[in-house]
Order: structure tokens, then sequence, then C-alpha cells
């Protein structure tokens, strides 16, 4: 207003031909002067934080003094003749309106210039009008100015309110921008980028958005990986400006990424179109999942093989192919031998690992010859598409053989396992996957109970061999129901006293047409169809009852089955029999393996206790074949432990470590206050031996073999004393042959043909009056020679001893004559002793 007063004031001069008063001249300097200290007041009100007392005071302070000021003066001016009113009123209406004009956007700042102006000219004429006037200009400006400052903060509200949502809206959009799980993009009408997310432009490898300005939208995917599918639906939505939604493509980037794209087109208000906008998700980890849960849908989370689902889906589709010649097909299944045992001594991850390993040979030898699965536990299958000749699944299934039999390194330990396979052909032997799973199933058994690591075909008589397993139930059913069983009792001999200490029961069952059946036959039979708790519970009152009639210094031993020993009514089973018998409870010694700690839990220490509680003895049978932890025996209440017979063989035999072993367990029994009873004792070297290493009783067919019921209470009536018969020492097993050898002795070669072969030594036909302890260097295959002494020597035949033990593979058989025979040179001198 400061140019204003001063411009104005000169205006009125000119035109009114006078000049102010002085009066007037000081009045307009102050009107003039005051508006300029209003850059100063704001700052002093930013700093002060003014309320509204101090804006009203600047307001008089800035405007309403110096438009009275302005108003006084001109008022003045006028009533001393200097100027005529109409020209100092219409000076006045000219001020107060560029002050309107200044003060538009403040109610409050427009009725105070005006009222301050006019009241000074109301004061100077002095009419009592002007003066009500005035007054009612006052009280309208003020119920105005009210009205307008609340219209005014209203909108201040909303517009704070506004900017509030619109700032939290910003805010929000870019958290989610940053996050790279969600993004934006614009492009104009010729599908180039206007605007993308600066996370998008990082993922495909830009630092800087603006070098992805002007890209067409489309370069942001791999259209080709993201499939046909995704190629077209894109392209054709971009092309037909139409709306897409959720659309998953893969991005242009050196990672694997996926994302989802909706976008919408848009246009101006004219109607045009002006290009697309739209937004973007991750679909990055939602894939992977999904392709995770497809994977553990069809493939074994253990070994990354197809499993049973899978296969049954590969398997169905060969079959209901549409043309008949694409539905052959055939079905290996694979069964692992000696797998529980590696999984009972080392434990479930140790098993684990090793059926990782056994996937891995499988995938190998297979290759693309056929699909490889694991139906589950050790169990795998192999499907082998189109026509296959049965000589090219032999060869298979006996690589495959070959291949799982080679030794494993688990966590530091060398593990032998073999393999069983049994073998089945579409059409040949089904038609369905049921028919040929079936039949493959007990082509597998027939390869088991003919000595396992082996294959077998199916054939149509395996199905009586199943009627025949059947049927077997049925007659062990009949058995159990009609006393068919019975109960064998073997002595255990104190090796201090060689006096008969107790017995241990062994169940028997001769079948009335099959004659004397095999323990670990229908001992397997029972365990298959749930009877072994009910054979456990009678050859636990059995023995009991025989027990009662023996002396009172004999004991019994009965074995308890893990299926037994996992029953809670154990206890009250063994405490029944017992009343029932009237023995006492210190004379029943029950054996029990060492699978039954795999699941090693309170149930398990409460059902010691609740043993130990009736008074019986326990006694840890098969020590060191099964469970590999020794932890158990910190707190299993045994009063003996039973060395396997699998240590005693051999144990004699030089090199072997089984006297070490044997040593070790009684020192072991011995610390702990147990007893021990060495098992399937049979020669005399053995029985010294198993005295030697401090063994406090002994089991086997030295004193005597098992006994019935009647024999062994008859024997009871002799006396108690034992006396050892047998053998002095074990021959080791031979295995017989025809294998051409070539034999050195002292440079001169020699023709020979072994007849039988043990690890320790031979008969060797071919060479007549051989004196005993000649050397020869024995070329056994064309790999491998060995050392060996002649010990005896009759006609053409001689027996030699090996220098070194040789190793047996997997199946029991002596390794190195797997291995081709030595080549013969037929221009060789071959000369025979005189």
């Amino acid at each position: 207003m400061a140019p204003v007063v001063v411009v104005t004031l000169g205006f009125a001069g000119i035109v009114g031909h006078s000049t102010p008063p002085l009066i007037c001249v000081l009045l307009a300097l102050l009107a003039a002067t005051l508006p300029l200290a209003t850059p100063f007041i704001r700052k002093l009100e930013r700093r002060k934080k003014s309320g509204l007392a101090l804006r009203i005071g600047t307001m008089l302070f800035v405007v309403g003094v110096p438009m009275l000021a302005y108003g006084m003066a001109m008022g003045l001016w006028a009533a001393a003749g200097g100027l005529t009113w109409p020209l100092a009123l219409g000076v006045l209406i000219v001020t107060t309106s560029l002050a309107a004009v200044i003060q538009s956007a403040k109610s409050p700042g427009l009725f105070t210039a005006q009222i301050a102006c006019w009241t000074a000219v109301a004061i100077v004429t002095g009419s009592s009008i002007s003066y009500a006037l005035l007054a009612g200009c006052i009280v309208f400006s003020i119920l105005v100015s009210r009205r307008q400052m609340q219209i005014n903060r209203q909108k201040k509200e909303q517009e704070l309110e506004r900017n509030r949502v619109r700032d939290r809206a910003e805010e929000i959009l870019n958290d989610y921008e940053e996050t790279g799980q969600g993004w934006f993009w614009e492009t104009d009408r010729r599908g180039s980028l206007t605007y993308i997310s600066h996370t998008v432009a990082k993922v495909l490898g830009h630092e800087d958005v603006e070098t992805l300005a002007g890209n067409n939208f489309t370069e942001l995917f791999d259209l080709e990986a993201s499939g046909s599918d995704g190629e077209r639906t894109l392209t054709f939505h971009l092309s037909a400006r139409s709306s897409f939604h959720e659309l998953a493509v893969r991005a242009a980037a050196q990672e694997v990424r996926w994302w989802s794209v909706s976008g919408r087109p848009v246009y101006d208000e004219f109607g045009n179109f002006v290009g697309y906008r739209g937004s973007g998700t991750d679909l990055t980890e939602r894939k992977r999942s999904q392709e995770k849960a497809s994977r553990l849908a069809h493939y074994d989370s253990l070994t990354g093989l197809a499993n049973r689902f899978k296969m049954s889906q590969s398997l169905e589709k060969i079959l209901n192919a549409p043309f008949e010649m694409h539905r052959c097909c055939s079905v290996l299944l694979l069964d692992l031998d000696r797998f529980k045992q590696v999984n009972d001594t080392m434990g479930h991850p140790a098993g684990d690992a090793l059926l990782k390993q056994v996937a891995q040979r499988l995938e190998r030898t297979v290759g693309e010859k056929g699909l490889v699965g694991r139906l589950g536990g050790d169990e795998f299958e192999v499907i082998v598409a189109g026509t296959a000749n049965r000589d090219r699944l032999a060869y298979l299934a006996q690589d495959i053989i070959n291949s799982l039999s080679q030794p494993y390194s688990i966590e530091g330990h060398r593990v032998v396992i073999g393999a069983s396979i049994g073998i089945s052909i579409a059409p040949d032997h089904g038609s369905t996957s049921e028919a040929l799973i079936r039949n493959a199933d007990l082509a597998l058994y027939a390869a088991k109970d003919g000595g396992r690591g082996r294959y077998h075909f199916y054939a149509d008589d395996l199905h009586s061999r199943a009627e025949e397993r059947r049927q077997l139930e049925q007659d062990l059913r009949d058995a159990i129901s009609h006393g068919g069983l019975e109960l064998y009792y073997q002595p255990v001999v104190d090796t201090a006293t060689e006096q008969i200490s107790g017995f241990e029961a062994l169940m028997r069952w001769n079948h009335p047409t099959r004659g004397a059946m095999s323990p670990s036959r229908f001992i397997e039979i029972a365990e298959e169809a749930g009877l072994i708790g009910q054979m456990g519970e009678w050859a636990l009152r059995t023995a009991c009852h025989d027990l009662a009639s023996w002396p009172g210094n004999v004991r019994v031993a009965v074995n308890v089955s893990p299926l037994q020993f996992a029953n809670p009514q154990l206890p009250a089973i063994v405490t029944s029999a017992i009343a029932e018998a009237g023995v006492d409870p210190a004379r029943l010694e029950l054996e029990i393996t060492e699978s039954v700690f795999l699941d090693d839990n309170e149930g398990t220490d409460a059902m010691f206790a609740a043993l130990k509680g009736v008074g019986v003895r326990l006694a840890l049978d098969d020590f060191g074949t099964g469970y590999s932890s020794l932890g158990y025996l910190k707190k299993a209440p045994f009063d003996k432990i039973k060395i396997d017979q699998s240590f005693v063989r051999g144990a004699t035999q030089p090199g072997s470590r089984n006297g070490a072993i044997i040593a070790s367990i009684t020192s072991l029994a011995q610390a702990l206050g147990m007893e021990t009873t060495a098992e399937g004792v049979e020669t005399l070297d053995e029985l010294d031996l198993i005295r030697l290493q401090g063994c406090s009783h002994v089991q086997g067919f030295i004193y005597e073999q098992p006994l019935s019921a009647s024999a062994a209470a008859e024997r009871l009536r002799t006396g108690l004393a034992a006396v050892a018969r047998g053998p002095r020492s074990a021959r080791a097993p031979r295995q017989t042959m025809l294998r051409k050898v070539v034999l050195d002795h002292a440079g001169q070669l020699y023709n020979g043909t072994i007849r039988n072969i043990s690890i320790t030594g031979a008969l060797i036909e071919g060479l007549w009056n051989v004196p005993d302890g000649t050397i020869f260097r024995i070329r056994l295959s064309s790999n491998h020679s060995i050392t060996a002494t002649s010990r005896w020597c009759q006609e053409d035949r001689m027996g030699v001893e090996f220098a070194a033990p040789l190793q047996r593979d997997a199946s029991g058989r002596i390794a190195i004559m797997s291995e081709a025979g030595p080549d013969l040179d037929r221009r060789m001198t071959v000369r025979k002793s005189a």
C-alpha cells in the first residue's frame, strides 16, 4: 500500500492544484511507512509462533493504522479546502478499492482497510449519519469476517487433510515400490515407457530409471521364456487396447524372476487413447512355492527320485497309450538287502544317507534306459518303456545289483548291502498297472526266497507260491490254536563250573505235511501276520510251566520280540505267567534285542522299570549286531549281555578280530556288573577262546543241541554237569568250483585246477608228489596272485594254505574268484613233479 498512498496523494495534489497541509503530509508519511514493516513482523510471528491476539495486533498495525492515517489525511485536506470533497472521495474510493484487491484473500484485512479509511472520513465530517452507517458497517464486517474466517479455516483444514492423505498415499506407494513386491508403470500411445518404478530398473540392471524411458513396454519381459500363452495374451491386449489383470510373465533379467502385470488403457477428455497405466507384483516366491509343492507331490523329498504317485502316473500313461504298440513296458521292483540292519545299527540318519547314495547309483546305472523312482522305505522301482527282451532286462537287473552291492562310505564306516529285483513285462504279465506291480512284487518275493542278491522274472507259478505262503500263515494260526507249536531248550553252561545254569527256550514247529519248519521262516510270517504277540505269550507261559518242575537253581530264558516289548500289557502278562506256574520271578530271564531302543523314549524306560519291578532278569540279546549306540547301557537294567554267534564264528581263524571284540564285550559287561553268554560255540578251540576272554556262560552245540521239554527234564535228572564234545577246530566254509590256475615254484610254472576254495586255503588238482611245505605263487585271476604253502598231497591232489586270508563279497562268496581266470600261455613249458 505504500506506493498507492504516495501515488494517490500526488495525483490529488496535481488535480486539485493544492498542496496538502503539514499534518496531512505527516499522516501520509505514517500511512506509507508502516506497511514497510510487514516482512519483519512476519518473521517475528514465525519466531514467536503467534496466536490470535498477535495476528490481530499485526493486522491493525500494518493495515488499520496506515489506512486510518491515510483517510484522516485526505479528510483534513478536503476539510481545509485544499481539495474538493468529490475529488477527495474519488481518491479514497480508488485507494480503498486497491486495498480490497490487495487484501482480497484475507477478508479481515479487507474490512480493516475499508473501515479504518472511512472511519477517518467520518471523524473529519462529524456527521451522525456517517457514524451510524460506520457502526453498522463495522458490525456487518465483524460478522462477515468471522464467517469468512470459519470458512477459511475449514478450507485450510480440508486442504491439510487432503495433503495428509496425498502424502500418506505417496509414502505407502513409495514403500510398496521399495520392497520390490510391487511397482508401477505408464506408457504413451506408442507403447513407450513414460514412467517405471526404480525397483524394476534395478532388477533389469539399470541404475537410472531414465535409461528405460522411451523403451517399449514389452522389452521389460522375456516373452519366449514366459510361454506361448503369456506371449500371445500380452501382445493381444496391447494391440487391442484392452485391460488385462494379473498376467504372469518372466522378467528380462539375468536371474529368474516372475512378475504379475496388470494394466488398463487411458483416454483423454476427448476420448483419444493416450497410453497404458498399470502395476506389477513379484511372483517369484509364489512360483518357487508352486514348483516346490509340485515337486513334493511328484518327487521323493529325500532322494529326489519320482515318488509312488509319479511312477504310477507314468506307468498309467504308457499302458493307456493310443496305439497298442506303444503300450509295451517292463517294471523292475527293487528291495535292498540288509538295509534294516544298517538302519538299526547306525541309526536313521545313516540310513537316509545310504538311501541317497543308492538313488544316485541307481540313476547312473539305469541312465536313459528307464525312469527310476522310490516307492518308500528301501523300495525302488524302474519303468522301462518299449519292448525289451529278457536278455536286455536281465543284463540291466544284474548291472543294478552289481552297482548297489559295491561298498558304501557312511559316516566314515564301510557299509555293504545288496539288492533283490522282481521283473514283470507288459503285456505278457498284465495290461494294467495293478497287475504289473502285483506280479513284479511276486517276482521280488521269489528273488528274496532264492537267497537275495538276485533278480527274478514273473512266472505263473509264483501265484502258487504266494498261495503257499498264505496257506502257511493259515496253518500257523491253526498250530497256535491247536497246540502245534513246541518249545525246545538249549542248555546254558557256566564256564567256571561247567554246570548247566539254565536253558534258552526256542520255538519249533513241526508242520503236519512239511515237517520241521525253519524258525526264521515261520517267525517272519508271524510278524507279518500280527501273530507274534500271541505266540510270545504262549511261549512265556509254557516256559514258566516247564520251569516249575526243574531244580530251583536253574533258570529259563525266553525271547521277547520288539512288538511284545511295545505292548503296555507285557508286565501284567509276565506276572500272570509266573503266578500261574508258581515260580520265583528271578528264575525267568527275558531276552530283549537292541532294536527296542530305536524309539528310545519314556515308554521304553517305563517298560524296563515295570519288568524289573516284577523281579525278572533281563538279558541283552544279539549284542553288537543291531543298534549301534551304547548310551542305553547307562540306564537299561540288564543282568546279562549275550554275544552274538557271528562274533564267535571264525574267532579262532588267523587274522580274525572277533576275539578282540569278544574281549571288549566281556570287559564292558564286567565293568557294568553284568554276566556274558557266548552263543553258537561249536568247537573246542572256540570254547577255549571264550574262556580265555572271560565269558561267564556258554551256549552252543559244543555242550548240547536244543532238547524237547521232556528231554530237558530227563537231562536235568542226570545232574547239572556238562561235558564239551566236538571237533577241535572249525573248517572255513568252502566254495566248490573248477578254476584253471597257474602255480609258480622257483620260476617253474605248472597248470592246476582248483576244486574247492576257502578264505584260508584251497584243494588243487594236477600236481603229483608235492612235498609238504612247498611254497607256490598261485595266479588266481588275471590280476591277482597269492602265496600258498602245501600242507598235504595225495596222488594228484594237494591242500594249500594261503599266506593271507582272502576277502568275501557282499553275497558271501570269495571276491577274487568273481574275476576272469588267468590267461594260460600255450607256449609255456608245463612240468610235473616226479
